[in-house]
């Protein structure tokens, strides 16, 4: 299962992420999505999952949670827009990833790509930083990657160029 994830899009998308995702099975958004529009315009395009995040507004809300938890192959997969970082956890979520850990934790907010295995924790972690151009972040970026089985694997960066160059 190849998987294209983004993040914090706020209401704008880069064009070449439909030709990086070509390949995807599904995407998935982790929040920020900015516009109903916008998951829309995904949603056709390949069979999506999101959660909304903090900007996200009545309309998003309604038809994303604030939590996605599911099986991806054999992995359990929790995506959630603000979930802090391995070491700094928000406390929204820090109970439950003690007490129930996903394979793989995936969240957004931050703006700051990040893949990282949190050992004392025992799953992966990952933000795939900012695919829109609104926000701090210098770099737009998304992530794209394999789960077969409980293998996940074959994450590659995708740098979709500088936010104050928008094509």
């Amino acid at each position: 299962m190849k998987i294209g994830l983004l993040s914090d899009t706020h209401g704008w998308l880069h064009p070449r992420l439909f030709d990086h995702f070509a390949e995807c099975d599904e995407i998935w958004h982790a929040g920020d999505i900015g516009t109903i529009e916008i998951a829309d315009e995904l949603a056709a395009f390949k069979p999506l999952r999101a959660v909304y995040g903090n900007v996200d507004n009545a309309v998003i809300r309604t038809v994303y949670k604030e939590h996605a938890i599911f099986l991806a192959e054999e992995v359990r997969v929790w995506i959630t827009h603000i979930g802090g970082y391995p070491g700094h956890y928000d406390k929204r979520v820090v109970r439950e990833l003690r007490e129930n850990p996903p394979d793989l934790f995936i969240c957004g907010h931050s703006h700051i790509a990040k893949v990282m295995y949190d050992g004392k924790s025992g799953f992966l972690f990952v933000n795939p930083g900012a695919a829109g151009y609104n926000g701090f972040h210098k770099f737009m970026t998304a992530v794209r990657f394999q789960i077969d089985g409980k293998n996940i694997h074959d994450f590659e960066l995708i740098e979709l160029g500088e936010r104050s160059k928008i094509i």
